[in-house]
């Protein structure tokens, strides 16, 4: 069985049908699990308090704003070079979920930032890349919405979307190309045991919740990922019938 066969929106659909449900009930169950574990089981950080706790929806937000626009790419790119449909549509369905976790990350950003740097907004370069990443994601939504021809608007889409994907990658090493910036590099995949450094290591108490609630949220965006692709599938559908409708009449 060839990847490409799913290419194919009829083969497509049948297949988001079957694995939706299933995606759904693990999302809300590590979702639900993950945030009350990491907010009400987990003890507060000797050095943050109890702000540390945002990092169950700041890091799990963050990872996807990036990778959702680079799997944007690869969609675009499939796009681009073998002319599949359902990869478009697939892109243009991740846009908006993309930018609402972008939103997230910024703003769970801003509420960790007050108190740890004494601002709710710096110039960091992570934190403007993230900026110009968002405001990608909303040029990328309303270039779509400004073409009426779909494979046109597919195409420029598409171009946008390799420009974009500087700044995905440039959000992601900002800390290791400007060591000047407040935001601390990634400790994600640092673990220490409990009683470990805290302020270079993630410690077990948080990193488990925390490895639950990313898990959560990437089954959630694979979840609306497959629905809106399967609602675009047919909004598409439905435009070529009305169209067809009027050259008959």
């Amino acid at each position: 069985m060839s990847l490409w066969e799913y290419a194919n929106p009829k083969k497509f659909l049948a297949l988001s049908e079957r694995v939706m449900p299933v995606l759904w009930v693990l999302a809300l169950g590590l979702l639900v699990g993950g945030l009350a574990w990491g907010f009400f089981f987990t003890p507060d950080d000797y050095r943050q308090g109890s702000t540390v706790k945002i990092i169950y929806l700041h890091v799990p937000a963050a990872l996807l704003a990036i990778n959702i626009w680079l799997m944007m790419l690869a969609a675009s790119l499939v796009w681009l070079i073998r002319r599949h449909h359902v990869s478009a549509l697939a892109a243009r369905a991740a846009a908006p979920i993309g930018a609402v976790m972008t939103l997230i990350a910024l703003v769970t950003g801003a509420i960790w930032g007050q108190p740890m740097w004494g601002t709710w907004w710096e110039w960091d370069p992570r934190l403007t890349s993230f900026l110009i990443l968002f405001l990608f994601y909303l040029g990328y939504m309303a270039l779509w919405s400004a073409i009426d021809d779909p494979d046109t608007a597919a195409d420029l889409t598409g171009v946008l979307c390799l420009v974009g994907s500087v700044f995905a990658l440039l959000s992601r090493y900002a800390v290791n190309f400007w060591n000047q910036g407040l935001h601390q590099g990634s400790s994600f995949l640092r673990v220490a045991a409990l009683g470990g450094d805290s302020a270079e290591r993630v410690s077990n108490v948080f990193f488990y919740p925390l490895l639950t609630c990313i898990a959560g949220f990437v089954l959630l965006f694979l979840a609306l990922l497959l629905y809106r692709t399967g609602t675009e599938i047919r909004a598409r559908r439905i435009k070529a019938l009305l169209a067809r409708e009027r050259i008959a009449s």
